[in-house]
């Protein structure tokens, strides 16, 4: 009798404060990747909301595929965020999800930590997917300040293609 209380008691306690399943975004189909010309403007802008903010950024916009369209690195930046910048990017682009979706779902932790063992997740805001005409067309990655920092500056970018 006490290991049958035990067992509801427990199964219990896991439903009461288990986690809820992760629900999977929707598909966002590829579509024609970002030119070169259309990379620049997003960086640009980019580059605009880190200086406006005094924020050292390096910014990176990559193709459906998670290839370097253009890439810019602000005076000071510490150089770690070059290759981190683009690690958001691609993860944007080939996880067609923003990269603070893995940073959101890692804290909750428990099932979340599974996000550790996919390749190319990066699990820090800052990166985020470009969608136009409903399709995804590259993503931006930044790096150079706080999560939020990175993810404001890679924001503004993606904003500009609208």
């Amino acid at each position: 009798m006490p290991l049958k209380r035990s067992l509801a008691a427990l199964a219990f306690t896991v439903a009461a404060f288990g986690q809820t399943p992760l629900v999977p975004p929707p598909i966002i189909p590829y579509g024609i990747s970002i030119s070169p010309d259309a990379a620049k403007k997003l960086a640009a802008a980019a580059i605009a909301e880190a200086r406006k903010n005094k924020w050292a950024m390096a910014v990176a916009v990559v193709d459906t595929a998670g290839y370097l369209v253009y890439f810019e690195r602000m005076p000071d930046t510490q150089l770690g965020s070059v290759e981190i910048a683009i690690a958001k990017a691609k993860s944007a682009a080939l996880f067609r999800r923003p990269t603070k979706s893995f940073q959101d779902t890692l804290a909750a932790g428990g099932e979340g930590l599974r996000i550790l063992g996919l390749t190319g997740a990066v699990p820090v805001e800052g990166g985020i997917p470009i969608i136009v005409d409903g399709k995804l067309i590259g993503a931006v990655g930044a790096s150079g300040g706080s999560s939020d920092q990175d993810g404001r500056t890679a924001q503004a970018g993606a904003a500009a293609m609208k």
